[in-house]
């Protein structure tokens, strides 16, 4: 997957596998009926009809799993499967984590005789995921370190079969998953870092042909002859063009080894713009033009990462109110799980999975082959009001926390500074995407715009006397960070200590800036589906539930999935009331949110 953080200049040699010195030119098993796409135009391949198994699938699982998942560590908001990435650049916290935990003299190779997937059960994984309610199954068939799951001619000695467990992953799962009625798809990095014709993110970009004309392509032909996911998702390619990686043969090669069935994500190189969206740790997009999927983890990692925190994790709630908006967006999800070295899937993971096909078990219906509505939801404001003892957070693609969604939020902070000494302190803040900062009345800090900007970030303060300083903070999309500093008398850049922050004037100790952060959150979510409109609320109303909607026939019968009979409705001020106080408790269907629906409401306005 992209990364979450720029890594330092790389300080660390690593170890490199050369690929096979001629490329094997594979045929694809529909090779006696005549071509229909490797050398079709873009125009052509965009055009081609979405399957319909992917249109009405919603819900995938994603699976990362490789030598990564031995350390399976790294710092607790970043990717565990960029371990590999982190020792070439000199990550001090992993090489760290290596030395005193392998030794010296360990190198990242010396992990794969330790992935030794010893508890792996094929059925029980294929078993779970069918529980989850998914309909599909994404592997990581090769990561950006090169590591094949299958026994690959181009990765010698650098596969499951040559070294680590001894078997075939991608054949193993790839036949239990067919077995439990579920499609199997695949993940297939573009890119590798060590691979001796081209070392991804190290050697320039455009020098990538000999490796994509002698490794990539075949070993991809390789893939899919053997195994015809009904699913490619590639990866790996922001730093080349699709002309480059050779995209446009190799997706027109695919459709035509597997046929209509196959389906193929966004991610294949500048120029390409084809396959289904894969936003990433986002907070949602709303798109219709074509299906889009998102893409994130239970927790923050996609490899199991053991210094993950709990609280990092979604809980039950939060996981089917997620993705009930990203289906009411006009999208899905692929959630993925992290296994362990040995095979096993962390229990936490195997419980959340569980738990959102119990809700997909009575709400599935406003789920799988839906459709988006006029509208995806209703929103409102939400605030998370705490003291924050610093200003320097790097929340990467993730939020400050409950309830202020990932995307989108701003944040203000008050309080009053203190400085230890007198004398003229400067005032400097970095952010991703806006900020600035008032000190004692004055801007000092403006980071909130390209215009140029009126702060002076200079000021004379006197030691031991408070002054106001106030912070405003606005993300927009993907990273999210802030940090403000400062340097004085004494004192380098850093930034400012909890010490010097109060968030009262009358407190005897620092203890930070009062901050107020706030966002929209979705509470209930549309969807459609043969003429019927489902409301999706994420809270159970106390009596009723007002949905701001045009007013239906006075024959419209409205239900409640889960549950018999039909519920009391009437019409006032705009909105449509439904009665819910006759349903008794112990009688709510399910548990963290309800599906209401209006039969043929939706097939009323269309007639409208």
């Amino acid at each position: 997957m992209k990364p979450l953080t720029s890594w330092a200049p790389a300080i660390l040699a690593v170890f490199i596998f050369a690929a096979p010195t001629a490329a094997q030119e594979l045929d694809p098993p529909t090779a006696a009926r005549e071509s229909r796409f490797e050398s079709a135009s873009w125009e052509t391949l965009r055009a081609r009809a979405w399957p319909q198994w992917f249109t009405d699938a919603k819900l995938g699982i994603f699976i990362h799993w490789g030598v990564y998942s031995v350390p399976a560590y790294s710092g607790p908001e970043d990717y565990a499967e960029w371990f590999l990435r982190g020792l070439q650049t000199g990550d001090s916290l992993r090489i760290r984590f290596m030395r005193d935990n392998y030794g010296r003299d360990f190198v990242y190779e010396d992990f794969a005789p330790l992935f030794k997937a010893e508890l792996f059960e094929p059925g029980e994984w294929a078993e779970l995921f069918r529980s989850s309610g998914a309909r599909y199954v994404v592997l990581v068939s090769k990561h950006h370190d090169g590591y094949a799951l299958w026994p690959s001619a181009y990765s010698k000695g650098w596969n499951s079969v040559d070294v680590g467990p001894g078997r075939d992953l991608v054949g193993d799962l790839t036949h239990a998953v067919r077995e439990t009625g579920l499609r199997m798809g695949l993940y297939y990095s573009l890119g590798e870092w060590t691979n001796a014709l081209h070392r991804w993110y190290t050697d320039p970009p455009e020098t990538i042909g000999p490796y994509v004309d002698q490794h990539m392509v075949p070993q991809f032909k390789e893939l899919v002859a053997a195994y015809r996911p009904d699913l490619i998702f590639a990866d790996g390619e922001w730093l080349n063009s699709a002309e480059q990686l050779r995209s446009r043969e190799l997706i027109g090669w695919y459709f035509d080894a597997v046929g209509p069935d196959a389906v193929v994500n966004d991610r294949w190189g500048k120029g390409s713009d084809i396959g289904f969206r894969t936003p990433e740790y986002s907070s949602g997009i709303e798109l219709t033009d074509r299906p889009w999927t998102e893409v994130r983890g239970i927790g923050r990692s996609f490899g199991f990462n053991r210094n993950e925190k709990l609280e990092a994790y979604m809980t039950p709630e939060a996981l089917v109110h997620f993705f009930a908006a990203a289906v009411a967006g006009g999208g899905g999800m692929i959630l993925n799980v992290g296994p362990k070295a040995d095979g096993q899937i962390p229990l936490l993971q195997q419980e959340r999975l569980r738990q959102l096909g119990e809700w997909l078990e009575v709400n599935g219906e406003a789920i799988y082959g839906s459709l988006p509505w006029l509208k995806a939801g209703e929103e409102r404001e939400v605030t998370l009001e705490r003291v924050d003892p610093t200003l320097d957070f790097s929340w990467n693609r993730n939020g400050p926390g409950p309830p202020i969604r990932e995307d989108d939020f701003t944040a203000e902070w008050s309080g009053y500074l203190e400085a230890p000494g007198t004398g003229d302190y400067t005032f400097s803040a970095s952010a991703d995407d806006r900020v600035r900062a008032w000190v004692d009345g004055r801007l000092v800090v403006d980071e909130w715009d390209e215009e140029a900007n009126a702060a002076d970030p200079t000021i004379r303060l006197v030691g031991g006397t408070r002054v106001p300083i106030h912070v405003e903070y606005r993300e927009e999309k993907v990273i999210a960070s802030v940090r403000l500093e400062w340097s004085g008398p004494g004192l380098e850049a850093e930034a400012i200590p909890q010490s010097s922050l109060f968030s009262t004037a009358d407190g005897t100790e620092g203890d930070g800036l009062a901050g107020t952060y706030r966002s929209m959150q979705q509470y209930l979510a549309y969807t459609q589906k043969d003429g019927h409109l489902y409301a999706i609320t994420f809270e159970w109303p106390n009596g009723e539930l007002d949905l701001p909607i045009a007013e239906p026939r006075r024959e419209t019968r409205v239900t409640l999935l889960g549950h018999d009979g039909d519920l009391p409705w009437r019409y006032a001020d705009g909105r449509l009331r439904i009665d819910l106080a006759g349903v008794p408790p112990a009688e709510i269907p399910g548990r963290w949110a309800w599906t209401i629906r209006l039969e043929g409401y939706a097939a009323d306005r269309v007639r409208q």
